[in-house]
């Protein structure tokens, strides 16, 4: 368990997520990413000077990823300190969160910003030399594509681990489909009232298309219209299988920051100090071999154990849930009502941009524990590697 990690209320931003080959397509993730934290920053009237330390979390290679860290330090305005780079796919805002809290637990830091940036859109293709190929052919890659097709480890693609999962403790493709019709009503509650709910925590995000001309992104582009005659019309992704392009998510472009940084200096940067977030506890997994759906539990369950509470304890519970089949094992398993957690949104309807994710995810959770008054919030969510990685926090 943890005791001296906090997350200011109202410390956190998240960009809109952009639609795959959308606004945000031809944009520099890093660059894009430290540019709107930066513009949150001055909003907020919080210096860079600040922070001690700069965590980046970013999945897919960008130009210069190499100086990552102390890059987007500098360009954020904070040109004095170091930074590193975290990237274990969707599990990148959960790690680089909890290693901000590890550094402030131990001393080793005081306040440090979390930046977490992605772009699906436009992927790099990466080449090796293969002196021994035919004719010195070329080892190539494609960054992401390539990713969700075929895990080196398990020799499957990201949606084969769902079906795994679906066919081996029964989900049905009535369930999936329910499941993402719930799930779709859910974002539309953050839109009510003019979106209040996003309002609370989204930051817009400004790209400048030409010389004369700006583009201001300041809600989530993509999302679609989602109906039950809708779903029912659509065909399984594999055959035979549960989901359908309706159950399942897509790749997205996006970005978010976190303070991560002490009970005192928490209070300090707050918007009110009652709703400051502490980090408790942190848990990870590894399910067998081709069922990733299955890691989000035993990750959720070592995180509440951690913690010292139980599922019955917690009042906001957030997944990252890339495929319908997620929430209904994790429900399962615990016990849970599928329908009642998730509120407000989730990576299933808003998209995918994978290092910022959780990350959004997790600020949603904070926003929504707070409207109740407080408590113990929960997130959990797979990765590739048929990996898990779940935060407990409360307010």
């Amino acid at each position: 368990m943890l005791t001296k990690a906090f997350i200011p209320y109202k410390g956190y931003y998240s960009s809109p997520f952009s639609k795959w080959q959308g606004s945000l397509a031809n944009e520099h993730s890093i660059v894009l990413g430290s540019e709107t934290a930066k513009n949150w920053l001055i909003t907020k009237n919080i210096s860079p000077d600040i922070f001690d330390y700069l965590i980046l979390g970013a999945t897919i290679g960008q130009p210069y990823t190499f100086y990552g860290g102390p890059w987007a330090a500098a360009l954020i305005g904070a040109q004095t300190i170091p930074g590193c780079l975290i990237s274990q796919a969707c599990s990148t805002s959960t790690t680089v969160i909890f290693q901000a809290a590890m550094g402030i637990e131990t001393g080793l830091y005081q306040t440090v910003f979390t930046l977490m940036t992605d772009r699906c859109s436009n992927g790099p293709h990466t080449i090796w030399p293969n002196p021994k190929g035919p004719g010195g052919q070329v080892i190539s890659e494609n960054w992401l594509m390539d990713q969700f097709n075929n895990d080196p480890w398990a020799k499957n693609a990201m949606i084969q681990t769902a079906e795994n999962v679906a066919r081996e403790t029964g989900v049905t493709r009535e369930q999936c489909d329910e499941l993402a019709l719930r799930r779709y009503e859910q974002y539309l509650d953050a839109l009510a009232n003019d979106r209040e709910f996003q309002k609370k925590y989204m930051f817009p995000v400004s790209i400048q298309i030409s010389k004369k001309k700006s583009l201001l992104l300041d809600a989530d582009e993509g999302v679609m219209p989602t109906t039950k005659e809708g779903l029912e019309k659509l065909r399984p992704v594999l055959p035979n299988g549960s989901h359908t392009f309706g159950s399942q998510t897509h790749p997205a472009d996006g970005n978010c920051g976190l303070i991560v940084t002490s009970r005192k200096k928490a209070k300090e940067l707050s918007q009110d100090s009652s709703k400051d977030a502490q980090i408790v506890s942190y848990g990870f997994s590894r399910s067998k071999k081709g069922f990733m759906a299955m890691a989000v539990v035993p990750a959720a369950q070592m995180a509440l154990d951690n913690a010292g509470i139980t599922i019955k304890d917690v009042k906001v519970i957030k997944t990252h849930n890339p495929f319908a089949a997620n929430d209904i094992y994790l429900a399962d398993q615990m016990k849970i009502d599928v329908n009642t957690f998730n509120n407000f949104g989730s990576s299933l309807i808003f998209g995918h941009p994978q290092a910022p994710t959780a990350g959004r995810l997790i600020i949603e959770g904070i926003e929504e524990l707070a409207d109740k008054g407080g408590g113990y919030m929960l997130f959990t969510g797979c990765a590739a590697g048929d990996t898990g990685a779940a935060l407990v926090l409360k307010i």
